[in-house]
């Protein structure tokens, strides 16, 4: 999707009679890369994000004849910020106790209107494109929003971060890669054993290609404890799971350091007080009359 902002097809517009519940999304990368409703945007280099996110949501609503609502996820300036956007082009900022309260006929709403699922295929066509960067910009902006309105322990919160950490690996990132795909693993080894043990499996692909010497140890002692857990559980139960458990083993005992004893948890904190996803560095509420998402219906181009 260019900056032109004219639709491909009809699969990126809400429906016409869409309920008023349903609001858009929007996505910057903390390279300045912008995901309006699962699409990349062309910037050619001198558009400005947030102007090209208003210029597309207020198609939108020029489209429906209707105001509409956004959410936008900045990681460039770590906030999220909550929009109306109008058919004349103004749009405003509003604050998070002003929008919307987050719940189950909402985030149902929004998602009929833009399936996550179509948005996964549209990630899976860039890369078997070899478009690497376009489809890891795209898993981030879809697992950040199911994030956002599901919570990391969702099943597509959790399916979405691992497209995202598979995506990191074939682009050769592996530290993000097995940090993403670690995640995973420990939800599921806290709220779902018999599912953990590929989540972990997948974790170990990407450790494997560390090469720091830090990383190796820490990240495979975690690993270790994973396997440990679903040995012991008799979850483990494929031979190439056992492998790789065995590798992880082999490797930290091979190294520099000697292997302690794995801890009764994951880490030294309390369950209760750990983060699920330590990672996912926290956004900045939204301000009321933020300045780079307000403008007057005058400064809009035509359509």
């Amino acid at each position: 999707m260019s900056h032109s902002l004219t639709p491909r097809d009809t699969g990126n517009l809400p429906a016409l009679a869409a309920r008023p519940l349903i609001r858009l999304d929007a996505y910057v990368a903390e390279d300045g890369s912008t995901v309006v409703n699962g699409h990349l945007l062309e910037m050619g280099g001198t558009r400005k994000p947030n102007e090209a996110i208003l210029d597309a949501i207020a198609m939108f609503a020029r489209t429906l004849g209707a105001p509409v609502a956004a959410t936008v996820i900045d990681r460039s300036v770590m906030q999220v910020a909550r929009l109306r956007v109008h058919p004349d082009g103004s749009s405003r900022t509003i604050a998070d106790e002003d929008d919307l309260p987050p719940g189950l006929e909402r985030t149902a709403a929004e998602e009929e209107a833009f399936p996550p699922l179509a948005r996964v295929e549209r990630i899976i066509q860039h890369a078997q494109r070899e478009e690497l960067h376009a489809a890891f910009v795209l898993a981030s902006a879809l697992r950040e929003h199911l994030t956002l309105r599901r919570g990391p322990e969702d099943d597509l919160s959790l399916e979405a971060r691992a497209i995202e950490a598979y995506l990191a690996y074939l682009r050769a990132d592996y530290t993000l890669s097995i940090t993403l795909a670690l995640t995973v693993a420990r939800i599921r080894c806290r709220t779902d054993l018999h599912r953990a043990a590929p989540d972990v499996a997948r974790a170990t692909a990407a450790w494997q290609r560390l090469m720091d010497e830090g990383q190796v140890v820490t990240r495979g002692q975690e690993l270790l404890h994973m396997w440990g857990r679903l040995s012991a559980e008799g979850v483990l139960l494929e031979p190439a799971h056992q492998a790789m458990a065995h590798t992880v083993r082999t490797r930290l005992e091979h190294g520099a350091r000697a292997v302690p004893a794995p801890p009764s948890s994951a880490s030294a904190l309390p369950p209760a007080q750990e983060p699920v996803a330590p990672e996912d560095k926290p956004l900045k509420p939204t301000r009321r009359g933020l300045r780079r998402f307000t403008r007057k219906a005058s400064r809009t181009p035509a359509p």
